[in-house]
């Protein structure tokens, strides 16, 4: 079995499903290392153009070291370089629909100054098996539940029991289910590279619990 994660002492920290500029500084000033913005259409988290835009272009000023994620499904070519285009693009893209090995590799050559995460969306134990195909595809995997309901967002869990049997030989990030309360099991059972909260810190869709993202964000660093 193999494990990456981003080293012995760190486990990085993603809030996802941002929607306010407001919001996303306060969670900046926290210390976490990733704010990411849902772009898929029907989500109850999208975010449009414009207000993706000001808020990416916020943070790249208010804090340059922060990966400004952006969550995106099976978008064609003219989306794409319509939206890497101008101000407020991200610095990193997460392909969460179903983009090919081929589709991965041809994102990642064409815009090589955008990291590119692939989402696997985990329902059995033998999905693991695709994680091992993207190795030299894409830059980092996100493991998320699979839900017949949504591509992402779900609170549902991966058994930490099928993580500790796969073998990852990229750096990878746990979604899915992500609270406070979970985080001693989870850093005690896997070594993920990074872990990636959204709708278990919510008040409404979009709308996190500043203290709930605190307290997940405390015990992170307490369990290092």
């Amino acid at each position: 079995m193999a494990f990456t994660s981003g080293s012995s002492t760190s486990t990085e920290i993603k809030i996802c499903g941002i929607k306010e500029i407001a919001q996303a500084k306060a969670i900046s000033n926290m210390g976490v290392d990733a704010i990411g913005v849902i772009g898929v259409k029907g989500s109850p988290r999208f975010v449009d153009e414009e207000q993706r835009r000001n808020l990416f272009s916020e943070l790249k000023t208010f804090s340059p070291t922060l990966k400004r994620v952006w969550v995106i499904a099976d978008l064609d070519n003219a989306e794409l370089a319509s939206a890497l285009s101008g101000d407020g693009i991200p610095s990193v893209i997460q392909l969460h629909g179903n983009e090919s090995l081929n589709r991965c590799s041809q994102l990642r050559q064409e815009y090589p100054e955008i990291e590119w995460w692939k989402a696997l969306r985990i329902r059995k134990k033998s999905d693991f098996l695709l994680a091992q195909a993207y190795t030299g595809y894409i830059d980092k995997l996100l493991l998320d539940a699979w839900s017949p309901r949504e591509l992402g967002g779900s609170g549902l869990r991966i058994p930490l029991e099928w993580i500790k049997q796969a073998e990852i030989n990229l750096p990878w990030w746990l979604a899915g289910g992500i609270s406070a309360e979970w985080i001693p099991e989870v850093l005690s059972k896997v070594k993920p590279f990074g872990i990636d909260a959204s709708s278990r810190l919510e008040i409404s869709p979009g709308l996190k619990d500043l203290e709930k993202v605190n307290s997940l964000i405390k015990a992170v660093k307490k369990s290092k």
